[in-house]
């Protein structure tokens, strides 16, 4: 069988799991990384098995290269939604916004709370090659939060956390136990923090701008509530819990506080949550409708400080494809949710461009941290890992075009942004799924 090889050479290669930050050249063979060291003008010889097969080079001066981005909180919509997005597209969406793995929810239809729609979304991500997919279970049977789906069943099938992410779990009880179920069976459960009674009929945060909008307001308690009692609930159970989409600065405060106090309580944000305010909706741009809502300056300057301190583990795109006939509504009607594979790193690059974070502190909240919370093993940059990695150009300018995406869905607020920096390639256990240079 043919040997492929691969030489990345002189980029600067950043991974927080082994502490490498410096110009170096890393060799890949038959999908495994086999040397890593500092960059050389000459390329290293073939071993002495393949003295006639000389490795492809892939120069990555002047660029970033890192062990691949994880998005641990992504929308595939397949099954039930494949006018929206299906595993496929979104899979290649990944590749194209520099992620070689991502999790995906469980809110399809039908839901992902049995062991025959684990074992689908896997087949379908398999045929894609794309991306490697890991998907997240129900905690409830249906999305319900009436009785907690079969755990181990999920487990054996290949789920790595469950959630009932877009719905709450309102009943603390069957939280309670869900954190105690999936501690056994060491899945994490991923919180969707909410209490619907304070939502109510709202549809953006709460505040003079929804009053000067006619638009009914959601407080951000609505969240704090619940993200105090997912921490209470977690203190008790000694559960891991990790908080998705955090958006409102008392949510920040209790998570703080939690850490310092040792409970096992990660959290994640979304980019759209450090780059908008609930300005973006001033002129009923659905697009920018999501839940939780976009809030003031004063929360998304406490998320930026909170990803910038480490309060703030994660940061994941909440991928949320809609189609128009979800999005071209009044705003009352139209569906929660923005599509972002393919702007999360340049967005989450802008945090480096303010000095808010190091590129180092970035790569461990779109790769290392997910890696562990997740328990994914085997990743970072280190021979004998798959070769699974990212080379980012920092420099790279270019404007948001939602009709070059590779998404089925078009729904993005960011449509005509300028931004800088991206991924240029994307390499998956030794396959390149995307390649910038080649297109």
């Amino acid at each position: 069988m043919k040997t492929s090889r691969y030489l990345i050479k002189g980029g600067r290669v950043i991974d927080p799991a082994t502490g490498i930050d410096g110009f170096m050249d890393i060799l890949i063979e038959d999908g495994t990384i086999v040397k890593i060291e500092k960059s050389k003008a000459q390329s290293p010889k073939p071993n002495d098995t393949d003295q006639n097969l000389q490795p492809e080079v892939i120069d990555a001066s002047e660029k970033i290269v890192t062990p691949g981005l994880i998005d641990m909180h992504v929308h595939l919509r397949e099954p039930g939604h494949e006018y929206k997005e299906i595993i496929k597209t979104g899979c290649l969406a990944a590749a194209h916004g520099g992620f070689t793995t991502i999790c995906c929810m469980p809110n399809t239809d039908p839901v992902n709370d049995n062991q025959s729609v684990t074992d689908y979304i896997l087949k379908k991500a398999k045929l894609a090659g794309t991306a490697r997919v890991y998907p997240v279970g129900a905690i409830s049977r249906g999305l319900r939060g009436k009785s907690l789906a079969e755990y181990g069943e999920l487990k054996a099938a290949g789920v790595v956390a469950v959630s009932d992410d877009g719905n709450p779990v309102m009943n603390a009880q069957l939280m309670r136990r869900a954190l105690e179920y999936a501690k056994g069976f060491g899945l994490l459960v991923i919180a969707h923090c909410e209490d619907r009674n304070l939502t109510a009929n709202g549809v953006m945060n709460e505040g003079v701008t929804a009053t000067r909008l006619g638009l009914a307001g959601i407080p951000n308690a609505a969240e704090t509530v619940m993200v105090a009692r997912d921490i209470a609930l977690c203190e008790l159970t000694g559960a891991p819990l990790h908080i998705a989409h955090v958006s409102a600065e008392g949510s920040v405060r209790l998570i703080r506080k939690a850490k310092a106090h040792g409970l096992p309580v990660t959290a994640e944000t979304a980019p759209h949550y450090f780059s908008l305010t609930e300005e973006a909706v001033i002129n009923y741009d659905t697009n920018a409708k999501v839940s939780p809502p976009l809030r003031t300056a004063k929360d998304r300057d406490a998320i930026r400080k909170a990803l910038a301190d480490g309060t703030i583990d994660v940061i994941a795109s909440d991928h949320a494809p809609h189609s128009s006939i979800e999005k071209d509504l009044e705003f009352d009607q139209a569906a929660n949710g923005m599509i972002g594979l393919e702007t999360s790193l340049p967005l989450s690059l802008q945090l480096v461009e303010m000095g808010l974070m190091s590129l180092n502190d970035l790569v461990a909240k779109m790769s290392t941290n997910p890696a562990r919370i997740l328990n994914l093993g085997h990743r970072g940059l280190k021979p004998g890992n798959p070769a699974d990695l990212t080379i980012i150009d920092p420099e790279k300018k270019f404007t948001v075009d939602p009709n070059t995406f590779k998404s089925r869905s078009r729904n993005t607020p960011f449509n005509g942004w300028e931004l800088k920096g991206k991924a240029v390639l994307t390499m998956v256990g030794g396959k390149i799924v995307f390649d910038e240079t080649r297109e």
